[in-house]
């Protein structure tokens, strides 16, 4: 499996240094050799926040379908002095919910397979605010250098891969300064399905991305063995869901990987606001649809306290990590294209002003290591 993924992400960059120099035409038929390969990516991207926030609804009657995992919390990596907030929060707290800042995780995993052995190549933190009822995504770029947990460093995503999701929320946990314990991950399959069933979703298209979103189509169709409608104007307009999976997929376009990252962010929002409005039959086919594709940590009262006011959720605030003034790529030696946080410690400390607005944050000093490790590793390989 490894040794596939690796042969992909090489196939991956291959076509994308020869699409700098191509036609758009040359470009499009790249793209849609590549599309059936990482379909797993955008699946998972999308289907995440949706299963951890509506699936329940059908827990009744659908809850040995979901592969619940309960992790050793025991094992996971919470930074001493994140550890000591949380502690203090408790004490100080009367009323206050807090939040619940749950690790989303997608993978190449088509055989059902979803813990350790497959990279997670999609990587959310949802970070609910129970108070107020606020919900923010921030997408932690698969290729990101950071500490494995395991004082190795390599592209984030390699944590899965090592550990299932334990090691990757450590890894989250000890490079951020957070304190998460809570996980989804999805696999292949029920994106299409699951749009379809809320009635699809309205998204705007700027004329740069329909041929592409068009040829991603032509080729899912082609492997899925099923008919598409081609998106023919630009503007805001309702997509069904092989169109809004096409248009996750979009890489061709200015902002590359960053740029499609924010695609599937801003179509999870949709669903997200579809799914508030959707019927209950709608939502029970949609959760039909992607509850082979998950495995979780959350049990009914974990996600039955959000359900109970589900509508009043809002999606407040999106963004990726590293983030764009504090970032650069480089080639690292071995470990390839990877994205370098210029100096981790000010990322972490932006991150912590986009979650917690308002809350006093000072980096622990296991950030400012790893800011200073990563530096000195990757120095040397920066443009």
């Amino acid at each position: 499996m490894d040794k596939q993924i690796q042969d992909s992400r090489n196939k991956d960059m291959r076509e994308k240094k020869q699409a700098d120099g191509a036609e758009e035409q040359a470009g499009d038929h790249k793209a849609k050799r590549r599309l059936v390969k990482n379909i797993p990516l955008l699946i998972a991207e999308i289907c995440m926040l949706v299963a951890a926030v509506v699936i329940l609804y059908v827990v009744v009657t659908a809850t040995d379908e979901v592969e619940r995992r309960p992790i050793d919390k025991g094992r996971i990596i919470i930074n001493k002095e994140v550890k000591q907030t949380q502690k203090k929060k408790k004490e100080e707290q009367k009323v206050s919910k807090g939040y619940h800042n749950i690790a989303l995780f997608g993978v190449d995993a088509r055989d059902g397979q979803l813990g350790r052995g497959t990279r997670s190549d999609t990587i959310i933190i949802a970070s609910i605010n129970l108070d107020t009822q606020e919900i923010k995504l921030v997408s932690v770029f698969r290729d990101t250098y950071l500490n494995l947990s395991n004082d190795s460093y390599n592209k984030c995503n390699a944590a899965y891969a090592q550990g299932g999701p334990e090691q990757a929320i450590s890894m989250l946990n000890m490079n951020l300064d957070l304190d998460i314990t809570d996980y989804v991950t999805v696999g292949f399959g029920g994106l299409i399905d699951s749009i379809d069933a809320l009635g699809g979703i309205e998204m705007e298209i700027q004329d740069a991305e329909i041929s592409h979103l068009n040829n991603y189509q032509l080729t899912m169709a082609e492997e899925l063995g099923v008919d598409y409608t081609p998106v023919e104007h630009s503007g805001k307009q309702l997509l069904n869901g092989m169109q809004a999976t096409a248009y996750c997929r979009i890489r061709y376009t200015k902002g590359d990987d960053f740029r499609r990252a924010k695609r599937q962010r801003d179509v999870l929002t949709a669903m997200v606001e579809k799914a508030k409005e959707a019927s209950v039959s709608s939502l029970k086919e949609m959760v039909t649809a992607i509850l082979p594709e998950v495995e979780t940590s959350l049990g009914v009262n974990d996600i039955v306290s959000v359900l109970g006011t589900v509508a009043g959720y809002n999606v407040v605030a999106s963004d990726g990590f590293p983030f764009e003034d504090g970032r650069v790529g480089a080639t690292v030696g071995s470990k390839g294209s990877c994205v370098i946080p210029v100096d981790l410690t000010d990322n972490v400390t932006a991150l912590h002003e986009l979650l917690y607005p308002g809350t006093e944050y000072q980096p622990s000093q296991q950030v400012h290591s790893i800011s200073l490790e990563i530096a000195a590793l990757t120095m040397e390989y920066r443009e």
